[in-house]
């Protein structure tokens, strides 16, 4: 039998924007890269080796307590701008990833970005630990105490924010405990409290995923010694002295200078490796060159850049491996498989990079949207064709879902002159909302002209502690103060800010059309989330277009009516003068 050797399991870090994946991966390696970033926020992706040795050092007595032998010799980490990372972190049959952190702010909960990560984990089935962090927040505080050892009021709140997340968390799917209740991992999802800021739970943090990586993952880590290197392309880019590189993570074999490579494109690349370029330990790949290190050979698993001639059009997402023309058509298979192209009606999908079209296929085909074409690369003209062709038999299916691409000039008149909408976004669940909130939008235009209706003035306002969801659609009780409000209406802030449509109105559990002066109702309100767009307490108008605006007959308002339009007028003119 051959030799094997246990590798490093590959870790990735999701979660919000802010809630603390950089933070956390800074004080593990005791650098401040995020203060190097534009805003704080990682600008590139990164991969970090934690080696054992540091892992122990950290841990410290705890590690001490268990009494574990570790066969493992560190973690791999891979810091990732929003999920980009992580859906390029793929092979053939799954996700290159073996665990990851889903890091929370358990003072905000369950964001939009937080559960389109977990949707991701679901739909690649990697296993992940929930970090609720920024712990240190929570008033009265101390650092030096366990949760049991706070003071009473300290220990009340926490467990309110916790159970509030461990509710949210069951809300999509998951049994989940404090990571020290729990008997079985393979069952229940750990939640580790922790400060990223000041390293409060990141030991227990790192034990646990240890321990999940030495008890589960053992066979799935074991590598052949000396096979060729595997290997998934994070990033493309160009290197001053170097010409294009790719950065790359390897999670099997060895890869040496000098070897032979094919490398994942369009048309795959067979190329000969110049130069392996390994950061440095505790450093990372987004490191400046004079942080690294020139070596011979690489092992799984590792992050590594990697120089080779003609990688200009190298592709994120796709395979690396060791070896020479046998893989091309491997390799060509495996982007071929991503891709779609049928003759059905449905939508046209471009993608930057193999695992964010992957990650876009999965969530139509989960929200039931049918795709026509789904491909690598910018918008172009023939999508425009496609997408036009389609509008003619469903006007909703004829459209362009570009995620984190770009469009060509030439396919934007066309798509102009053919009215074909193309909506782009970097954030999955963003660009969905954005296409769903047109439909509902269009189908309201669409109903209204049908029934010759025109909306009139009303004023609303969203009452103190009737938030019933936050989002998607945000639910929230009101009371009508002026006017009739019918489902359907867009609203508009004080400030003149148009913000969500009224997607449905209830009273007593009942769905209805309309309210009236005095009515207080449960407003289903898509397009925005409550405590960013609105807020309790907000008075909000029914928002009345210019075109609205000239049919509507004064003299069959009301008085209320008129001092409403009144004040909707005044807001309009107070928007123009700015």
């Amino acid at each position: 039998m051959p030799e094997t050797r246990i590798r490093e399991p590959i870790i990735s870090v999701l979660g919000h924007i802010d809630h603390g994946k950089t933070t956390l991966l800074d004080w593990i390696r005791g650098t401040v890269i995020a203060s190097r970033e534009a805003g704080g926020i990682t600008q590139h992706i990164g991969a970090t080796d934690v080696p054992f040795e540091t892992i122990k050092g950290i841990c410290g007595p705890l590690f001490d307590r268990l009494r574990l032998k570790i066969k493992i010799r560190g973690l791999l980490f891979i810091d990732t701008p929003g999920h980009e990372a992580f859906t390029n972190l793929r092979k053939r049959g799954g996700s290159v990833a073996d665990l990851a952190i889903l890091m929370v702010d358990i003072n905000e909960g369950l964001m939009p970005q937080t559960i389109e990560a977990i949707n991701i984990l679901k739909q690649n089935r990697v296993p992940f630990v929930v970090a609720a962090n920024k712990i240190d927040i929570i008033h009265g505080w101390n650092s030096k105490e366990k949760i049991e050892n706070q003071q009473q009021h300290v220990k009340d709140e926490f467990y309110r924010k916790f159970y509030k997340l461990l509710s949210q968390l069951s809300e999509q799917g998951f049994d989940s405990d404090l990571f020290s209740s729990i008997r079985d991992f393979t069952k229940q999802i750990a939640i580790v409290p922790i400060s990223a800021r000041n390293g409060d739970g990141v030991p227990e943090l790192l034990m646990v995923l240890m321990g999940l990586a030495q008890q589960y993952l053992t066979k799935k880590l074991a590598i052949e010694r000396g096979a060729p290197a595997k290997g998934t392309i994070l990033e493309v880019k160009e290197e001053r002295g170097l010409g294009t590189t790719i950065d790359v993570i390897l999670y099997d074999g060895i890869m040496r200078k000098g070897d032979q490579i094919v490398v994942g494109s369009k048309e795959p690349i067979l190329t000969k490796i110049k130069a392996l370029l390994k950061p440095k330990p505790l450093d990372e790949i987004r490191s400046p060159r004079d942080r690294f290190e020139n070596v011979p050979e690489v092992c799984a698993a590792s992050g590594v850049k990697i120089a080779a001639p003609n990688l200009e059009h190298a592709l994120a997402g796709a395979p690396v491996y060791v070896g020479g023309p046998e893989m091309v058509e491997k390799i060509k298979r495996e982007i071929e498989d991503v891709e779609i192209y049928t003759d059905m009606t449905g939508v046209v999908l471009r993608a930057d990079t193999i695992g964010s079209l992957e990650a876009l296929i999965n969530t139509l085909k989960e929200n039931n949207i049918p795709i026509k074409k789904a491909t690598i690369g910018k918008v172009s003209n023939s999508d425009v064709i496609e997408a036009s062709a389609v509008s003619s038999e469903d006007k909703f299916l004829g459209v362009i879902l570009a995620f984190n691409s770009s469009v060509l000039r030439d396919a934007k008149i066309l798509a102009k002159n053919r009215n074909v909408k193309i909506f782009q976004d970097k954030i999955i669940y963003k660009l969905l909302e954005d296409y769903e909130d047109w439909i509902e939008r269009e189908k309201e235009r669409e109903r209204l002209e049908k029934e010759g209706k025109v909306v009139t003035p009303a004023k609303i306002r969203l009452l103190p502690k009737h938030v019933f969801r936050q989002s998607k659609p945000a639910i929230v009780g009101v009371e009508i103060l002026a006017g009739t409000i019918a489902s359907g209406c867009r609203l508009m802030r004080e400030d003149g800010k148009v913000v969500g449509r009224i997607k449905q109105i209830q009273l007593e559990k009942e769905t209805i059309k309309s309210a009236t002066t005095g009515d207080r109702v449960a407003m289903a309100i898509s397009g925005v989330t409550m405590g960013r767009q609105l807020n309790e307490n907000d008075t909000v108008y029914a928002f009345i277009s210019s075109e609205d605006m000239k049919q509507l007959s004064e003299e069959e308002l009301t008085e209320e009516e008129l001092a409403v339009l009144r004040e909707i007028r005044r807001i309009k003119r107070g928007i123009r003068m700015e």
